[in-house]
């Protein structure tokens, strides 16, 4: 497959998808092949582990010929009501995932919300 097919089908992966409402905890995921590559957001309140998100997600993007790499993990509250959203804590499991890149991600999804993060909390 060339490498423009390959990045028209990562570009058509999703940045986030995260549950609209509540806290929840969350990982970051480095999904490519070789040097086309890119980071993406998943979160939810039915994974009670940050490895059941994975589980969840690496099916489908393996599927669609792309190596998966949880690079940490987190939680987020997310407050639509409030237009907010608040990355903090860590994996146990994964690490830290870098929540600066994850606000970034987040930023273009929800380009009128308060996105912030703290490096405290579990």
């Amino acid at each position: 497959m060339s490498d423009n097919t390959m990045e028209k089908k990562l570009d058509a992966i999703e940045g986030v998808d995260i549950d609209a409402d509540g806290r929840f905890k969350y990982i970051l995921i480095k999904v490519g092949k070789g040097s086309i590559n890119k980071l993406i957001v998943r979160g939810y309140d039915s994974c009670g582990y940050h490895a059941d998100i994975l589980d969840l997600v690496e099916p489908g993007i393996r599927a669609l010929g792309f190596e998966v790499d949880c690079v940490g993990g987190g939680r987020i509250l997310h407050e639509p009501n409030k237009k907010s959203i608040l990355v903090y804590g860590y994996s146990q499991g994964f690490g830290r995932a870098d929540h600066a890149k994850t606000v970034e991600i987040l930023k273009r999804q929800y380009p009128a919300y308060n996105i912030t993060y703290k490096n405290e909390g579990y």
